[in-house]
């Protein structure tokens, strides 16, 4: 029961939609199994460049279905502008995708407290992107979330709505001083969604597992990174559910024992979106270079993200909590043209040397990152698709990850497009025995 499982290493948006994209190819099945559309998957080929939120990148390859999983909360909004989206470009979505009834829905009035509660916070807020992720999380653990199977029902819907939206305009007028919403619009726009969603919802647990049972080969993938997991990333800094590789379990339903494969995705340096701890930012010209020649902003805000050079103190501890079996490294090319490349090592902290990833936020505010110098390259390697074509300090620094992380690399992403990769035995990189 082959399941492949994507994981971000860092804190995200380290380029899971390409490996998505490339990996889609070889598998019968893509699904998604957490998150929301507070998470951009960017896809380039030829001249074109596609950023999906909701929808799994195999979309794009005709042979391939998609699955939206029961971990995921979906906006409707966002999801039907993909869906059409997907369709002008003339591929069939009808068929190929399909949305677990077991799935959560952000209401308006999570988008609304979101922002409400970051403005609330004021210099402590979280920076989250104000989609209403993390308030639908949070009505789906306190019980009174709104599945796509409630949908079903309308008279059952609108109990529902108008149960929460009680609540919520009570929040919104007493502790936030923001306007109430218009339940009866909520009621509507939602009662519309159900007409057009319907053709594809399905009991996706029971889909998948049918799958696997008959041999097919899934591919799952999940939104942010590792180091945003609620529960092993830089809590509270994080987002809220589990980017993490059990979060697949749970978010769609399937076992661990089908698990055979778990590809991390690492950006060859590091970057950060929103506030946080981040020991190895650089504040300074070589930050800015990264971020400009990387195009370092958010897919789905446009905010510029924080960059830094590589922590291998924090992918060691995500190899750990994941069981990576290979490492994809992206966006190497980005690095050409610098002298020299700094990676952390270790951190120091209270005048001693560590090589443990501290997730309590006091503690990694005060480490201190131990750098290894390398060379660094200027030769340009843009769309280099063999190994051993590299420059020679590229190859070195290659090797120096995977050494140091204990992980193989069997993807090297040098440029955005599909073909501007290194992959199979040209990409091979072993741990030295």
């Amino acid at each position: 029961m082959p399941v492949t499982v994507v994981i971000g290493g860092q804190w995200g948006d380290e380029g899971k939609g390409k490996i998505v994209d490339l990996l889609s190819e070889e598998v019968d099945v893509v699904a998604r199994y957490q998150g929301g559309a507070n998470a951009g998957h960017t896809i380039c080929w030829e001249d074109e460049t596609f950023v999906l939120h909701l929808v799994p990148s195999g979309i794009f390859h005709q042979g391939t279905t998609c699955v939206i999983g029961n971990g995921v909360v979906i906006d409707p909004a966002a999801v039907l502008e993909e869906i059409r989206m997907i369709t002008e470009l003339g591929y069939e979505v009808e068929g190929r995708l399909f949305i677990s009834h077991n799935a959560h829905l952000i209401m308006p009035y999570h988008k609304k407290l979101d922002q409400a509660r970051e403005r609330y916070r004021d210099a402590d807020a979280i920076g989250t992107t104000g989609r209403g992720i993390g308030p639908a999380y949070m009505d789906k653990f306190a019980r009174s979330g709104i599945r796509v199977v409630d949908l079903l029902d309308r008279d059952a819907l609108r109990r529902k709505i108008e149960s929460a939206m009680e609540e919520k305009n009570a929040i919104l007028r007493s502790v936030y001083g923001a306007d109430e919403l218009d339940v009866e619009a909520i009621i509507e726009e939602y009662v519309e969604f159900d007409r057009f969603i319907d053709p594809y919802v399905t009991d996706t647990t029971a889909y998948l597992n049918e799958a696997l049972k008959d041999g097919k080969r899934v591919l799952a993938e999940g939104a942010q990174g590792s180091l945003l997991d609620v529960d092993f990333g830089t809590y509270p800094y994080v987002t809220s559910s589990h980017p993490t590789v059990g979060g697949c379990c749970t978010g769609l339903g399937v076992p661990p024992t089908a698990i055979d494969r778990v590809i991390g995705i690492v950006k060859a340096y590091c970057t950060r979106v929103g506030n946080g701890p981040f020991p190895t930012e650089l504040e300074d010209a070589t930050g800015q270079r990264l971020r400009d020649v990387g195009h370092e902003y958010g897919a789905t805000t446009g905010r510029p993200r924080r960059c830094g050079w590589l922590d291998l103190v924090a992918l060691r501890y995500t190899a750990m909590v994941n069981g990576f079996t290979d490492l994809a490294i992206t966006k190497l090319d980005v690095l050409t043209g610098l002298d020299e490349l700094k990676v952390a090592t270790h951190y120091g902290y209270d005048d001693k040397e560590t090589s443990r990833f501290p997730s309590e936020t006091q503690t990694l505010d005060r480490v201190e990152p131990l750098y290894e110098t390398l060379d660094g390259w200027h030769d340009d390697i843009t769309g280099v698709d063999r190994f051993d074509d590299l420059p020679d300090a590229a190859r070195r620094y290659l090797r120096f990850i995977t050494d140091a992380a204990g992980v193989d690399i069997s993807l090297i992403s040098t440029g955005p497009k599909r073909d501007q990769t290194i992959a199979g035995d040209e990409a091979r990189v072993r741990v030295m025995g």
